[in-house]
């Protein structure tokens, strides 16, 4: 780690909540050894992340992560969690993560610099702005003291795929859509249900994966956080898989008029690590 890593280090990696256990969303749950160069690499898109989110002058924005490689499906970006900055101290980020190998997951507060200190697949970085009125509301949620409210929507099973009207599983970019519902509306959005049907309600579209009989198969058998069996028949069998994903959110935040368009962080370009 250079001279300029070292010096950020306190405050890019300041909040880290006693992350330990091995967890993945949005990025490969196989064990990677923390080489040097990953870590200068996470360290620098966290800096540079931090940097801007600063020069926006937002408070909360929609984060976003790289972990795996879903072009094959038309997407991005794969991951999603909330970050926020409460006066002059770090931006923290608020985001589901299934513990690998399993089918449950948790929520989970971190620091930027442990958001992105993984082997990812792009080291990019890409963020949605809400409307002054939406990060107000978020706002007061993520500075609670008690975790309660703030996971109050959580559900443990996880699926990779969970239906995105479906309650049975709830994935990680699916608890931050049915978040943002239960912090626009904490006196009507009591559950998933209603979370989903306020949604609904703003017109948002979730993805639809084309997915073979195969595909599935293939994905159910050799993974514990892949399920489709929440999916309704109807689309499930004619290989429509409907489910939560940060394009999606992207592209229906400033169609609801909820934010505005994403924000990409251009990758480094010829710097040796």
């Amino acid at each position: 780690m250079n001279r300029r890593h070292a010096a950020i280090a306190f405050v890019v990696l300041a909040g880290l909540g006693g992350f330990t256990v091995q967890a993945q969303a949005g990025r490969s749950c196989q064990a990677a050894k923390l080489s040097p160069s990953l870590v200068t690499r996470g360290m620098d898109l966290a800096l540079r992340t931090a940097q801007a989110l600063d020069a926006s002058g937002a408070r909360v924005v929609l984060l976003a992560r790289a972990g795996q490689d879903l072009s094959k499906y038309g997407l991005r970006w794969s991951h999603l969690g909330i970050a926020y900055k409460t006066g002059e101290g770090p931006w923290r980020v608020v985001h589901k993560l299934n513990q690998c190998g399993t089918a449950v997951a948790a929520v989970y507060r971190q620091g930027l610099g442990e958001f992105f200190l993984d082997d990812l697949w792009r080291y990019q970085a890409a963020w949605a702005v809400p409307t002054p009125a939406v990060q107000a509301q978020l706002l007061a949620l993520l500075e609670e003291q008690s975790p309660a409210r703030i996971t109050r929507l959580h559900t443990a099973p996880y699926s990779i795929v969970s239906y995105a009207w479906g309650q049975t599983y709830q994935q990680s970019n699916q608890w931050v859509t049915e978040t943002l519902a239960a912090a626009m509306e904490p006196e009507i959005v009591r559950t998933r249900a209603q979370a989903q049907a306020w949604l609904q309600f703003k017109g948002y579209e979730p993805t639809a994966l084309r997915l073979s009989p195969l595909t599935r198969l293939g994905g159910r058998l050799t993974a514990a956080n892949v399920a489709f069996d929440d999916h309704p028949g109807d689309k499930r069998f004619s290989d429509r898989i409907e489910t939560v994903t940060v394009d999606s959110v992207f592209a229906w935040l400033p169609r609801a008029g909820l934010g505005a368009a994403p924000v990409v962080l251009p990758p480094l370009a010829n710097v040796a690590f």
